[in-house]
């Protein structure tokens, strides 16, 4: 990793829209900062997977904040007893709609009043680029990249890939998820997860499709409010946010038309991307590169 010396990086919390303090860092260039940009979180995948790219960003100008959904690593109560040790999840009330409601809601917010002078963009992987539909305040947005983000219902993930989640989900992740009342990392998802976050991921996944048929997600209404650029990049060969699935969540944005690219690992001069592949830092010269460069467009 080169040396971060012309990058500040701050660990911070600021609140949810409820109040509920969230674990973050804020990466700021030494010097003139030119735009605003959220990184915004797969399920289950703690915010330190971004701080490559969230640096290569505030080193081109960006003022960069990255977080941890409510349940999820800093963003996880610590237990009473000091240690630094989390507090159990048993009973810890947390949606993935929560998470778009209260958590993805406020860092819009929370960056927009820090930085009003400069265009806000909004980067999201897998689940943080579904959450860009549901937010009340998505018009705040100037230009969204999407990575990896899909409505992931599991017939349009890749076989046998689509086999392997329908029978952890249903076999494995929701009976152990009631039985313990959370979900716990070990079982191959990641970090542990609230109980009511997993179960309506799983809801979604079982759905045709996803969470657009979900009759109790009301800000679904919010999709339409989008009006700002919007890139979707598909992966080829990420087996869960498959072309089709990047298209249906796309769809979802009545209001513009996105631009959906499939990038291969050739296209990066890699053996192979998948769904976390494109934030290692080997991508800089090349997906990194051509991020930044969409992202920093001139208005």
């Amino acid at each position: 990793m080169p040396d971060l010396d012309d990058v500040f990086i701050d660990d911070i919390t600021f609140p949810a829209a409820d109040g509920y303090l969230l674990g973050a860092t804020l990466y700021l260039p030494r010097g003139a900062k030119r735009h605003a940009v959220l990184v915004n979180s797969a399920t289950a995948v703690p915010r330190k997977l971004y701080k490559g790219f969230a640096s290569y960003l505030a080193r081109r100008g960006c003022a960069v904040l990255t977080y941890d959904y409510r349940g999820t690593g800093d963003s996880r109560q610590k237990s009473r007893t000091g240690y630094n040790q989390h507090r159990s999840l048993i009973g810890f009330k947390a949606s993935m709609s929560d998470w778009a409601a209260l958590d993805v809601t406020a860092a819009v917010a929370w960056m927009r009043q820090r930085y009003k002078a400069l265009p806000l963009n909004y980067v999201g992987h897998s689940f943080g680029g579904q959450a860009l539909g549901l937010l009340a305040n998505n018009s705040e947005v100037s230009r969204a990249l999407l990575i990896a983000a899909q409505a992931g219902t599991w017939k349009l993930m890749a076989a046998p890939e689509r086999y392997r989640v329908y029978a952890m989900l249903n076999f494995v992740g929701a009976p152990l998820t009631r039985l313990m009342g959370y979900t716990p990392g070990w079982s191959g998802l990641g970090l542990d997860l609230p109980k009511d976050a997993f179960l309506q991921w799983v809801g979604w996944v079982m759905s045709e499709r996803y969470m657009f048929d979900d009759p109790n997600l009301k800000t679904l209404e919010n999709f339409p409010h989008y009006k700002g650029a919007l890139r979707a990049l598909c992966i080829s060969d990420d087996p869960w946010a498959t072309r089709p699935a990047v298209e249906l969540l796309c769809s979802g944005f009545k209001s513009i038309e996105p631009d959906i690219l499939t990038v291969t690992p050739a296209d990066a001069g890699a053996a192979k991307i998948g769904h976390f592949g494109f934030f290692k830092p080997e991508h800089r010269d090349t997906l990194w590169r051509g991020a930044a460069e969409w992202i920093q467009a001139p208005e």
